[in-house]
């Protein structure tokens, strides 16, 4: 990832793990996310929090997917400073990026200026 991400990662300040809800972090023993983010260069910030205990997005069609994780997140800590500005959001899987967007909204709500996302795979599949 840090290989593959090089550019969106070059100029980062910091990377920001998808959070996994406490009861589902709690039954995994581990983030995969926040496994993956620390090992990419820039300070990982744990700026998210999720607040909702949601569906699998896995489970859902696509189209359901949005609202699943619609105010499933909260920003914690303080807010960004001017020296904070670009921020990658690491996440393991994205299918729809639902909910990539759904934690971006919220970084971007809180005052990070730019966010970029950073999976470790894209799910791709073929026009029916």
């Amino acid at each position: 990832m840090r290989e593959c991400g090089a550019s969106m990662l070059a100029d980062a300040d910091a990377v920001v793990p998808v959070p996994l809800h406490p009861r589902r972090h709690y039954e995994r023993g581990f983030n995969q996310a926040a496994d993956l983010a620390q090992h990419l260069g820039p300070p990982l910030l744990p700026m998210l929090k999720r607040v909702k205990y949601t569906r699998s997005q896995i489970e859902l069609p696509k189209q359901e997917r949005s609202e699943n994780v619609r105010d499933a997140f909260a920003f914690v800590g303080r807010q960004p400073s001017g020296s904070l500005r670009v921020v990658v959001l690491v996440d393991d899987v994205s299918t729809t990026g639902a909910t990539l967007d759904a934690c971006a909204r919220v970084l971007k709500a809180a005052g990070v200026a730019e966010v970029r996302a950073l999976t470790a795979a894209r799910v791709v599949s073929e026009p029916r």
